[in-house]
């Protein structure tokens, strides 16, 4: 009988290898800034050129590898870190070289540059899909230098599966910000296509928050420091009023490792209930240190999933200390044992006249004896709320609407056919044939949207209107790195942007039926809307545009219509190609018949 299992050449063995390690660019940015990091590096560059595509570079100033060392890092379980069993589980460190080094060269051209302190020549080492080309003596500054270049050259079919270039860096810049949120005191810097995206002094927790996000970060902090004999807990969170509707600012490090957690998440989330709303997620950068002995880091290829052996004990800590942050800070909600909750304050009548409910507002009396009959009036509210009657006084007061449906004004004396009005400025009513439609207003000015922009993207030919102060919008690297793959689309919108370098744009023009709303919100809301759709649906670039723009433009609840305006609204939903349903597919309208109305009075 013929054998049929046999070893896989170290080539291959080292391409299966890459496939769980190496999954893009962005996987190499981790795994060469780990290895500066556990090198003792106190300033590592990390420089791309086309998101990484073409080439990859991490130079660190740390304690750099003799030439034998050098050697060995490229092959497969090398390491200086490991040498008994018991050492698995007591690893504080990120890596080691010979883990990620053979499975990055298997799929890449690699060229490394190392100098221990003591040697005056460092080496360099030429590889390519795994095989050494060269190793020769090199004159080079202590620490490393690995340089990557043409990454899945020799796998066509993986280098396919690459995403546009803005996609791939938004991964280069979250890896980079990981890493660098984990390590205050290295100083880190990123440069794409040799231009500085981050430059980062070494400094604390807070000032790096603020280094990488932005300074608006500064007045949205608060500490959390938490100490058990199990574990401690260090970090900052964010005030709950600067929650946002994506994820992606939450990190969770254990032992400098960050890790996902939906666990610890849920935590987190908890100690915020009642601050913040449950589509809202707020910023938080926590640090847990923790026995190693305590917890299993293997439990996924690239790391970012652990397991703790006491995961209830954890979750309850994690849980307590961003609650007592929240506490701590005046975040929370407290009761004010001040107020008679019993005790309705009685309101003069000039904090009365200028409120407004919906479309009503109160009635000022035009005479004294007018004004002595309300004031008795609300008098006898008070009194039957004090002594619990529970008889209802209603106050109607005047308005357009109260004209329109209780015959001030006669239908009948119109000549349309039908009429048309507004509802609490959320619906729009008409009557029809069959009886009333009931149309919302916000959903149907959506589904409208959607399908011009839709049109426009495909056409390009939305007209731009110049802003006579063009506005400069500051965007944190990764939303930076999402509208640089969103620019052309963006432009065809009928935004006039301008790249203005450090992560920031210039808006000299906006789309010309937008002329009533600011620029910046406008742009940063389609950016935040988009981010929304980008991690909840998997759809065609255009159409998660055509979406975003449409949902952040429409009509929100709460706007007042001419009666033309809710005319051409109508025709306009009509004549969509699916009036019916919003692009996320909620019921725009429903006709209320004769026949049912009717039966509300038999």
């Amino acid at each position: 009988m013929t054998d049929f299992i046999h070893l896989l050449p170290d080539s291959i063995a080292n391409q299966i290898a890459a496939g769980e390690v190496v999954q893009r660019p962005a996987s190499v940015v981790k795994e060469l800034m780990e290895n500066a990091v556990d090198a003792s590096g106190t300033e590592i560059k990390v420089i791309v050129k086309e998101a990484g595509k073409t080439s990859i570079q991490v130079i660190d100033n740390g304690l750099g590898m003799s030439e034998t060392d050098a050697r060995m890092s490229l092959e497969r379980h090398a390491t200086s870190k490991i040498s008994k069993t018991e050492d698995l589980f007591t690893l504080r460190t990120m890596g080691f070289r010979g883990e990620a080094l053979a499975s990055i060269a298997a799929v890449a051209q690699m060229s490394m540059k190392t100098r221990i302190q003591e040697n005056e020549l460092g080496t360099e080492i030429v590889v390519e899909a795994s095989e050494v080309k060269s190793q020769n003596p090199d004159s080079t500054p202590q620490g490393t230098s690995i340089s990557i270049k043409n990454l899945f050259y020799n796998i066509p079919a993986r280098r396919n599966f690459l995403k546009s270039n803005g996609v791939e860096m938004r991964h280069i810049v979250e890896e980079f910000q990981r890493v660098a949120l984990a390590r205050p005191e290295i100083s880190f810097s990123l440069f794409q296509n040799d231009l500085v995206s981050y430059q980062l002094p070494k400094g604390k927790l807070t000032q790096r928050i603020v280094q990488l996000f932005g300074k608006s970060y500064q007045e949205q902090l608060a500490a959390v420091q938490e100490s058990t004999p199990h574990l401690a807990i260090n970090g900052y969170i964010g005030k709950p009023e600067s929650a946002k509707k994506t994820r992606g600012e939450q990190f969770i490090y254990v032992n400098n490792r960050f890790i996902k957690s939906g666990y610890l998440n849920h935590a987190i989330m908890q100690a915020y209930e009642g601050l913040i709303r449950s589509d809202q997620f707020p910023f938080y950068v926590l640090m847990i240190e923790i026995d190693p002995a305590h917890i299993d880091v293997n439990v996924h290829p690239t790391k970012t999933e652990i397991k703790f052996v006491d995961e209830r004990t954890v979750y309850g800590v994690m849980k307590a200390a961003v609650r007592q942050a929240l506490g701590a800070h005046n975040l929370r909600p407290s009761i004010d044992f001040d107020l008679d909750v019993n005790f309705i304050k009685k309101e003069t009548f000039e904090t009365l006249k200028d409120k407004k409910y919906g479309q009503f507002q109160t009635h000022k009396p035009n005479t004294p004896e007018e004004l002595q009959r309300f004031e008795k009036l609300y008098d006898g509210v008070l009194k039957n709320e004090k002594s619990g009657d529970e008889k209802n006084i209603e106050l109607t007061f005047q308005s357009s609407a109260n004209d329109l449906l209780f015959g001030q004004k006669d239908l009948k004396t119109s000549n349309k056919e039908s009429f048309t009005f507004q509802l609490h400025q959320k619906y729009i009513l008409t009557q029809v044939k069959s009886g009333i439609m009931f149309i919302d207003i916000n959903k149907a000015h959506e589904r409208i949207l959607y399908e011009k922009y839709l049109k426009q993207l495909e056409t390009g030919t939305n007209a731009s209107q110049q802003s006579l102060f063009p506005q400069t919008v500051q965007l944190n690297p990764t939303d930076y790195a999402l509208w640089k793959d969103i620019t052309d689309e963006v432009k065809a919108l009928g935004f006039d942007i301008e790249d203005f370098g450090g992560n920031t744009v210039v808006i000299n023009g906006y789309p010309m039926e937008m002329f009533d709303q600011d620029e910046k919100q406008l742009f940063e809301g389609l950016i935040e809307q988009y981010k929304i759709f980008k991690s909840e649906l998997s759809l065609p670039k255009k159409e998660r545009i055509s979406r975003s723009f449409a949902r952040r433009s429409a009509i929100k609840s709460g706007t007042s219509l001419e009666e033309h305006e809710m005319h051409a609204m109508i025709d306009s939903l009509f004549g969509s190609d699916n009036p019916n349903y919003s692009p996320d597919g909620q019921l725009i309208f429903f006709i209320l018949d004769l026949n049912k109305i009717e039966q509300f009075f038999n």
